[in-house]
């Protein structure tokens, strides 16, 4: 019985390790200062081989930021599988005035965004995720568990959007044009925006860019701090380049994977995020 018993434990215990949340806490850095805190953060990440293409503080929410990095492993192997797979380029890092640290749990958003072709990076999506323990510790995961095998078609609820839908923004004749006019647009800061990054890959014909939302009224910072601020690593928004094409996560999608513990209740406070957000970044892609 005794044996039975341990069996059917080791078996929960199994079943509850698939289950994975978005974001992981790091150890604590300078606090006070939310410049030096992210100073540091930086600091770290580049010692331990990351480059750093960004630095986001969120308009509204004035203790916090999101360091962006990029890994040359996952980069590369994300390359290899071209396409969509490029919004998982980017890793954010986010920091706090308090010291607070967090960063994305990798495997978590690398199977929602790379779908059926997860198997192919994830020896690359281990080693980097390895780095980013060394480099700021690794605590307890939060922001909502969600099991492995649903994230590769992941939705809030039925009928709410999956990873492909409405995500279209604007068309054009070449991936330059395209590329062009998201820069030019960000550059003019369309509809409030500016841009945190930028990473274009040439001879795959794939780009993203991290978009600040900072119109006073729709921006990120009214409806961030109605949900959970401390999911600041969900920060910034992205628009992407395929081929001649570009796309932007549509906010029901994009929200819920960021936030997979949001109550019904919540999301109803921020009801008209996901169509703002997406006029913002039709702006950006110079949609007509």
């Amino acid at each position: 019985m005794k044996k039975a018993i341990a069996g059917f434990m080791l078996l929960l215990s199994a079943f509850a390790a698939h289950a994975l949340q978005p974001y992981v806490t790091g150890a604590a850095a300078a606090s006070g200062d939310l410049n030096a805190a992210t100073a540091s953060v930086e600091q770290k990440l580049t010692a331990a081989g990351f480059s750093v293409i960004g630095r986001h503080m969120p308009k509204g929410l004035p203790n916090q930021a999101t360091v962006v990095v990029t890994d040359a492993g996952l980069t590369a192997a994300l390359k290899d599988i071209g396409g969509s797979a490029v919004v998982g380029m980017p890793i954010r890092v986010g920091v706090k005035a308090d010291g607070t640290v967090s960063y994305l749990n990798l495997e978590y958003w690398q199977r929602a965004i790379l779908r059926k072709d997860f198997g192919k990076a994830e020896a690359a999506i281990k080693t980097a995720t390895g780095k980013l323990e060394q480099a700021l510790g690794k605590g307890a995961a939060f922001g909502g568990d969600v099991e492995a095998e649903d994230l590769a078609s992941y939705r809030y609820m039925f009928p709410m959007e999956r990873f492909d839908d409405r995500s279209e923004l604007a068309e054009y004749k070449s991936f330059d044009e395209a590329v062009k006019t998201v820069q030019d647009n960000l550059a003019k800061g369309m509809k409030g925006t500016s841009k945190v990054y930028e990473l274009i890959v040439p001879d795959k014909k794939i780009a993203v860019f991290g978009v600040a939302l900072n119109d006073a009224e729709y921006g990120e910072g009214w409806w961030v701090n109605k949900i959970g601020s401390d999911h600041v690593a969900a920060l910034p928004w992205e628009v992407f380049v395929v081929n001649g094409k570009v796309f932007g996560l549509y906010g029901r999608y994009r929200t819920a994977l960021a936030w997979p513990s949001l109550g019904m209740g919540q999301f109803m406070t921020i009801s008209n995020h996901p169509e703002t957000t997406k006029r913002m970044l039709e702006a950006v892609a110079g949609a007509k």
